[in-house]
């Protein structure tokens, strides 16, 4: 994962300026920016590290989201073999957001139900954001899609192709 003694990753969001994300191992990761309020998503470091996600976890038991100290509840879907399966829930202060994968390389980011945004990362700290046009984004979308994108990663193969790629792996 990443060094925690360097320097955050700084993205220009096209509609929050500056945006930080810094992840510390598989444990910790804070999204942060002067337009956004602070996301700081945690891991148990008492629970297994799983090295294909990088907060290491799907598990909300092991799981801690905060907003500006607010706990957020936290509900990732376990994965399997479709690209739903992949989808992550958060309820924060009544509103729900979720993003799930949608193509090969991003996620979209829905607030209670609306397509307010696109993310596309490879769980790492660079995350890119294009959000929708005509749709009223507010910085706390902006942190929740940062934080989720970065800790769990986006997008997804279509469920033909993890079924195609099963078969021409077990034929010999």
């Amino acid at each position: 994962m990443n060094d925690p003694d360097r320097t955050p990753t700084s993205i220009e969001d096209t509609r929050f300026g500056g945006i930080t994300v810094h992840q510390d191992g598989q444990d910790r990761l804070e999204v942060d920016g002067e337009g956004i309020p602070r996301a700081v998503l945690e891991r148990d470091p008492a629970s297994e590290a799983d090295a294909q996600i990088a907060i290491g976890t799907r598990d909300p038991a092991f799981l801690t989201l905060q907003i500006d100290g607010r706990e957020a509840e936290l509900k990732p879907a376990k994965g399997g073999l479709s690209r739903r399966s992949y989808r992550v829930d958060v309820e924060f202060e009544g509103v729900g957001y979720c993003l799930v994968p949608d193509s090969i390389p991003s996620s979209r980011l829905t607030r209670d139900g609306v397509h307010i945004g696109d993310f596309s990362s490879d769980g790492g700290e660079l995350v890119l954001a294009e959000w929708r046009e005509g749709v009223d984004v507010r910085p706390l979308d902006a942190s929740i899609g940062y934080a989720l994108a970065s800790a769990f990663g986006t997008g997804g193969q279509p469920m033909w192709m993890v079924i195609v790629d099963g078969v021409s792996s077990a034929l010999p």
